[in-house]
C-alpha cells in the first residue's frame, strides 16, 4: 500500500512538472518544472527499489540527482547569458534568436 502512495505522489509531481514546462514563459520556471519531473522520476526509482528489495533504484536515483545538478548549472548559466544580452528571460522572445 505504501508503494502506491509514493507512485501517486510521483504522478502528481510529474503532472505538475509537465504543466509547468508547457505553460510557463519564464525560463527559470521551466527549469524548476524540469526539476520537478526529475524528482518524480527519483521517487519512482526509490519506491520500486524498496518494493523489490534492490539497491539498483537508489543507485540510478543518485545518477539522476547528479545529472539534475549539472542541468541546473548549465541551464542557469544560459539564462544569465540570455538575460545579459536581452534584458529578459521570456521564452517567447528567444524564437527571434536565429543564426
Amino acid at each position: 500500500m505504501l508503494t502506491v502512495q509514493f507512485l501517486l505522489l510521483a504522478a502528481i509531481l510529474f503532472a505538475i512538472g509537465v504543466y509547468g514546462v508547457l505553460a510557463r514563459k519564464n525560463a527559470v520556471m521551466v527549469l524548476m518544472s524540469i526539476e520537478l519531473i526529475l524528482n518524480a522520476v527519483n521517487l519512482n526509482l526509490i519506491a520500486f527499489a524498496n518494493r523489490l528489495q534492490s539497491i539498483d533504484g537508489n543507485t540510478f536515483a543518485l545518477y539522476v540527482i547528479a545529472i539534475a545538478a549539472a542541468e541546473v548549472g548549465v541551464g542557469l548559466a544560459m539564462v544569465l547569458l540570455i538575460f545579459r544580452n536581452r534584458r529578459s528571460i521570456a521564452l517567447d522572445e528567444l524564437s527571434e534568436m536565429k543564426g
